[in-house]
């Protein structure tokens, strides 16, 4: 070997790059934004003829708001806001849209659950669910709560007041931001109320 080939030998071998069998993990490709989905996205649920509704979902084990277009039921004689949470209530129950699925959002709400106004002695407001609302999921409730508490299904005051098949008086429940972070939690009620003459 010339004295020129080995000086080129010894040069290559201290510019430092060496072969190495190691594979090196650059982490995963870019990904859609957890918990947003894309604007361009049309979902089974948008196209349906309906109106413009926000419901919560989970997400990153927190509650997080998507836009959807609900169908209202037309029932004659159902109080509209029995209907807006009727329709709210069946749009928690469907399977997130393939989109909302990318995007990491789930749903804890299980049917059939149906609603129904107040009674006779319910405080003006309620809503009677067919499963006792502390009998549901935390998070199924969480979700609920927070998205009729942002809808015409709200009470005045900003509470949901919720009651079951049941006897059990009606409570009135909050959409606070501790829930929203954690809605493995229970729900911050405002207890058991009161029996009232409002309800027909």
């Amino acid at each position: 070997m010339s004295i020129a080939v080995l000086v080129g030998v010894v040069t290559l071998g201290g510019c430092g790059i060496r072969t190495t069998q190691v594979p090196v993990d650059a982490g995963p490709a870019p990904s859609r934004v957890p918990c947003e989905v894309s604007g361009e996205s049309i979902t089974p649920q948008t196209q349906e003829q309906g109106v413009p509704v926000r419901v919560y979902l989970v997400c990153a084990s927190q509650l997080e708001s998507v836009d959807r277009t609900a169908r209202m039921p037309g029932e004659k004689g159902v109080d509209s806001r029995v209907r807006v949470a009727q329709a709210l209530l069946d749009e928690l129950e469907k399977e997130p849209s393939p989109p909302e699925h990318e995007a990491g959002f789930a749903t804890y709400v299980r049917g059939p659950l149906v609603l129904t106004g107040a009674r006779k002695g319910d405080p003006a407001g309620t809503l009677r669910l067919s499963r006792q609302p502390e009998d549901l999921p935390a998070q199924a409730l969480a979700q609920i709560v927070c998205t009729f508490a942002e809808s015409r299904a709200a009470a005045t005051s900003g509470s949901v007041l919720l009651g079951g098949p049941g006897e059990y008086p009606p409570r009135a429940y909050q959409c606070s931001a501790g829930i929203k972070e954690r809605p493995d939690e229970a729900v911050p009620t405002l207890g058991a109320l009161p029996s009232s003459s409002a309800a027909p």
